[in-house]
């Protein structure tokens, strides 16, 4: 039996506003821009993306599920998403929650607020992976048994805390430095754990589509199905299973509708499970399996840019003040929020916990330049920090007595 592993990963941060020194002690409102057409206003973005994006996908995916009674695949979706959505188009929701109850859309756990918590502070990690487990129970009555961190940020121990927290695999990536002479179409054991499995993402057949696919400088474009497929069988060999990682919006949003990466994706599900033994499996399938070795990470694996480490989110001292002055303030903020009732104070704290603000600060510009200025919402990434430093002193000045 032949298998595709596909899983996809919706996200969408709340962007801190044009945030000014001015508004410090004037207004807590850190997130929402009163200006629609503003680069920071996250109704249109979401709106947008969903019309680029979430809602033909979702079509894409519907009908395939319709049609198809081997179609599977697996979905992370954010707790920040869950709340955009239910606020603007509780539709997705609603579309959502229909997939699931087929049985064969797997969830996949993560930080509620997409951040990289577990790098400073692991009681935060802990309590926002909770949050959302308790979210999917709430939405979607299911309780997920596997785990991504964000950004597939993954080390020794990250595995070692996942297990702990009750997971039985993890997502990471298939980083050919790790990997060594291994194939990432297997099932791994993470190092130092009991029992968790490690699934990894095929990066170079996953990148094709993710982000190769409408590059006419590319020597392989256009990309056929019959092409990929070719790819597929070749790097699969006999019975093994390939696991398609990417962001959900690389449907729509990165390779836009016009580049034909839908019709390209139906082809491809309709052509896969054409054949005999071809089938699609989830990662809760996947993580049924016997891992055939074991596999360490002596140091932190992200999926971003090319260096595969986490110098997009801590690689200048922008980002370090940032972030590290803003999980100073969790245990007064824990503190102040419980004595005066005051959820709104914690959940402002952890919507700044977003990875995607630290990001907006990167400013290493040698080979993904061009990838973080297109996914930032901010002129420059020192426009991003001045906003988020605002929002952080603000938040310092609503601990005082």
């Amino acid at each position: 039996m032949r298998g595709i592993c596909l899983y996809l990963h919706i996200h969408q941060p709340w962007r801190v506003r044009a945030y000014s020194i001015f508004d410090v002690g004037v207004s807590d409102n850190y997130f929402f821009d009163p200006n629609y057409h503003s680069k920071q206003n996250n109704e249109r973005i979401f709106k947008k993306v969903a019309e680029k994006s979430y809602l033909p996908t979702f079509d894409l995916l519907e009908k395939n599920l319709d049609k198809h009674p081997d179609f599977k695949f697996s979905l992370s979706i954010t707790g920040v998403w869950l709340e955009q959505a239910e606020m603007w188009m509780p539709e997705l929701i609603e579309r959502l929650q229909k997939m699931v109850k087929t049985g064969r859309v797997e969830l996949v756990a993560e930080t509620y607020y997409h951040s990289m918590a577990f790098f400073y502070d692991r009681d935060e990690f802990k309590d926002q992976v909770k949050k959302q487990v308790e979210t999917f129970q709430k939405f979607f009555h299911v309780t997920p048994k596997v785990f991504r961190n964000t950004e597939f940020s993954y080390n020794d121990e990250v595995g070692r805390a996942v297990e702990e927290l009750g997971f039985k695999a993890c997502l990471c990536e298939g980083w050919d430095k790790i990997l060594g002479w291994r194939s990432p179409n297997y099932v791994y054991q993470a190092s130092g754990t009991k029992n968790l499995k490690l699934l990894l993402k095929n990066y170079r057949l996953s990148d094709d589509i993710a982000f190769r696919f409408s590059d006419k400088t590319w020597k392989d474009w256009p990309l056929t199905v019959d092409k990929y497929e070719a790819w597929l069988d070749a790097a699969g060999g006999d019975g093994e299973t390939i696991n398609l990682f990417m962001d959900f919006e690389t449907f729509g949003e990165h390779q836009w509708k016009e580049t034909g990466i839908f019709d390209f994706m139906n082809h491809l599900i309709d052509s896969w499970l054409s054949k005999k033994d071809h089938t699609f499996l989830t990662v809760a399938d996947r993580a049924a399996e016997k891992p055939v070795d074991t596999l360490s990470f002596p140091w932190t694996v992200t999926w971003a840019d090319t260096e595969r480490d986490l110098s997009a989110w801590m690689g200048n001292k922008l980002q370090d003040e940032a972030m590290t002055g803003l999980y100073s303030l969790r245990k007064k903020v824990l503190e102040v929020s419980k004595i005066r009732k005051d959820e709104q104070l914690l959940e402002d704290f952890r919507h700044l916990t977003t990875s995607d603000h630290a990001y907006y600060m990167c400013t290493k510009y040698w080979n993904d330049g061009d990838v973080h200025a297109y996914f930032s919402a901010y002129d420059s990434p020192y426009d991003a920090f001045m906003y988020f430093l605002n929002a952080l002193r603000s938040l310092e000045y609503r601990l005082d007595p």
